[in-house]
């Protein structure tokens, strides 16, 4: 009973916290004097020491006047980040090696217009944005994706030093904003594949092989035996032919065919040939240890495959 009143207590603190992280509130925004306002202090203070010592009436005034301006800075620094929301946001997939692109939503619930709140990621991206007052921006904060899987945005700092750049405003949230990292793509390789044939009720539309349609210019993972050799010998370049009627082409890519190759070698070429299949608009299927992707063709069975290639061996 003490446990379960226990776990209640901890769920929501930790709950109101999470909350509490989405709206920049008092306790989430901290405050420091920039290099710029430690200069600023230091040339009041000899102001004042030299007023002091002259016992010069403008000196004070002057100095006191810097005094209440660097206050009202402080005040205003403050002010341009309290209150603010960070409401998540989305990422597309990419693949390795490319960055990605993880869409922040930032909502400005007060009338007073926020100038140059800046976010910063862990890997040191940052981007500057103007937030009008009662609106929502999308921010778009660039990561290097440099593995497959699931690539997390991590801590985002977003700070302000706006108005006069004498302090430094700031807090700190990690949005569960996740994207998807597809592998890299090889770039060469022989197809592993087997080719089966079945039956096709769109006629010669489909991708078949008992009629011929006519040449077309080659694609990178055309079969050795659609290529047009004769036109090749009189110097027309690589042309292959295509066939169509009530047998259609269906393709297995297959992990065993790949052979002693590394994981991250086989998910490389199997990306490269769901691509090339989803380009030539086959119908294909995947066998990967421990999963399988039936048949399939089009946008929806090249993303179903990519997914699965990305988080190959990822623990549940």
């Amino acid at each position: 009973m003490a446990e379960s009143a226990f776990g209640k207590w901890f769920g929501g603190r930790a709950r109101s916290r999470e909350r509490a992280l989405r709206e920049l509130g008092v306790r989430q925004v901290y405050i420091l004097p920039s290099r710029y306002g430690l200069l600023f202090a230091g040339f009041v203070l000899l102001m004042l020491l030299g007023a002091m010592n002259y016992m010069n009436n403008l000196g004070y005034m002057l100095a006191f006047l810097l005094v209440g301006l660097g206050l009202v800075a402080m005040l205003h620094t403050w002010r341009n980040l309290l209150g603010l929301r960070i409401e998540g946001g989305r990422a597309e997939p990419v693949f390795a090696g490319q960055e990605a692109c993880f869409r922040l939503t930032v909502f400005n619930p007060r009338p007073q217009h926020r100038c140059s709140i800046r976010f910063q990621t862990e890997s040191g991206t940052e981007i500057t944005q103007d937030i009008p007052p009662g609106e929502r921006l999308s921010v778009p904060l660039r990561v290097p994706a440099e593995r497959r899987g699931l690539l997390r945005l991590g801590r985002v700092t977003p700070s302000t030093v706006y108005p006069l750049g004498l302090f430094r405003a700031w807090s700190s949230v990690r949005p569960d904003i996740r994207c998807l990292v597809y592998p890299k793509p090889a770039g060469s390789g022989e197809p592993p594949v087997a080719q089966v044939f079945a039956h096709n009720d769109e006629g010669d539309c489909g991708n078949g092989s008992d009629d011929y349609l006519g040449p077309r210019p080659y694609r990178e993972g055309d079969s050795p035996r659609q290529i047009d050799w004769k036109a090749m010998a009189r110097e027309r370049g690589l042309i292959s032919k295509q066939f169509g009627g009530s047998c259609a082409e269906q393709v297995v890519l297959d992990w065993d065919q790949l052979g002693d190759r590394d994981a991250e070698t086989k998910l490389s070429l199997l990306c490269r040939f769901v691509l090339i299949a989803a380009e030539q608009d086959l119908a294909y299927q995947m066998h990967l240890p421990g999963a399988e992707i039936p048949l399939g063709r089009g946008e929806s069975q090249r993303l179903r495959c990519l997914a699965a290639l990305a988080r190959f061996g990822e623990k549940p």
